[in-house]
């Protein structure tokens, strides 16, 4: 089976590999670019694991096809940061505890920084809502909300001064 060529951006910075028609996006990130913040929990799209922003869409990357992502915008966990700087969601998860092992920590921080992209001022139901499609098997989500909700307070904070 021939390869496909895919030109994509990844995290504001162009990116070309090639894909089998089959490959995941999933796999393209973790095998061809070398991003491996994204986890392959479920392979169904149950888990959040591999949860990324594709054009601005939370999606599960083990449901999406490699080749669909020609010409469109991926952002990753690695994108999260800027500059050796924390985004202010990953500071509250280290402040407030919310992960324990952690494969499940990428796709809860990119799916919860889509949350507060879309909704700056989540009620705690929005926010439980919101990240119901990420499951963890360790932290029982009390820190992980908690955490969200924190992050949410001062990135409003930070638009108002």
């Amino acid at each position: 089976m021939s390869k496909i060529h895919i030109t994509t951006t990844v995290n504001g910075d162009p990116a070309e590999f090639l894909a089998s028609p089959g490959m995941t996006l999933l796999d393209a990130l973790r095998d061809e670019l070398g991003l491996t913040g994204a986890k392959e929990g479920c392979g169904s799209g149950d888990c959040g694991a591999c949860s990324v922003m594709l054009d601005g869409r939370l999606v599960c990357s083990c449901l999406v096809l490699a080749p669909e992502v020609e010409g469109c915008r991926v952002e990753t966990i690695e994108g999260m940061a800027q500059g050796g700087q924390l985004h202010p969601l990953q500071q509250k998860f280290l402040e407030h505890a919310a992960l324990q092992c952690g494969f499940c920590t990428p796709g809860l921080l990119v799916a919860a920084k889509a949350l507060l992209d879309a909704h700056p001022d989540p009620t705690e139901v929005e926010a439980r809502y919101w990240l119901a499609g990420n499951l963890c098997r360790c932290t029982g989500y009390d820190k992980i909300i908690r955490a969200v909700m924190d992050a949410a307070a001062d990135l409003r904070q930070e638009r108002t001064a």
